[in-house]
């Protein structure tokens, strides 16, 4: 894949990425109307670089081509909400699986069932809308939905963990998962004050 093809490539990602962003600005702002409340806190975005998508592609013994990027990989675009409260996370979820024109692809929810090490998150992958000259075509936008507290644990277990091998691997995965524990409960404490959020989802 050269970089010519790449940066073509990536264009309706990053179409298909920038549509489903202003959807999520949208919500944030009309979620829980009439209430002055907004249930995101900050929201990242990124489109994977040419040398992640070989390396992923080189995994999954593929060729390292356009079309196999394609065929082969679903989280090209991606976008990470960051919300107050379990409730935003599970609202904002059934609203955007609602939309008709939008292709839940997969979902997995790690907040109902934690990975093994603590992680927690709720995975959706939907399929966008991108529209051209000469149709339309839907493109695959993975959205990763976390609270804070599961945000700055899954950052630090990047930090601690990622690419590194180490002989304390086990004796690790449950300090973390103990943290995330630890975690959670502060999280479910501060659940008492989202009368709205709770509000919205009755």
């Amino acid at each position: 894949m050269t970089d010519e093809q790449y940066y073509e490539f990536v264009q309706s990602y990053e179409d298909a990425k920038q549509m489903l962003l202003t959807r999520l600005d949208v919500l944030n702002h009309n979620l829980y109307e009439p209430y002055d409340y907004r249930p995101i806190h900050n929201i990242q975005d990124r489109i994977k670089k040419k040398k992640s998508i070989e390396e992923k592609l080189k995994k999954k013994e593929k060729e390292a081509t356009v079309d196999n990027a394609k065929d082969y990989l679903q989280d090209i675009a991606g976008v990470r909400v960051i919300c107050y409260y379990v409730d935003d996370i599970y609202n904002l979820v059934d609203i955007l699986k609602g939309q008709a024109d939008l292709i839940v692809i997969r979902e997995s929810d790690y907040i109902a069932a934690p990975k093994a090490n603590g992680y927690r998150s709720y995975h959706l992958i939907v399929g966008v809308p991108v529209y051209c000259l000469d149709g339309m075509e839907y493109f695959p936008v993975e959205v990763q939905f976390r609270t804070m507290s599961m945000d700055f644990w899954a950052s630090m277990e990047h930090r601690i963990c990622y690419k590194k091998k180490r002989e304390d691997k086990a004796l690790l995965t449950e300090e973390l998962r103990e943290y995330a524990n630890m975690l959670a409960k502060i999280e479910k404490r501060f659940e008492q004050y989202n009368e709205v959020g709770k509000l919205a989802g009755d």
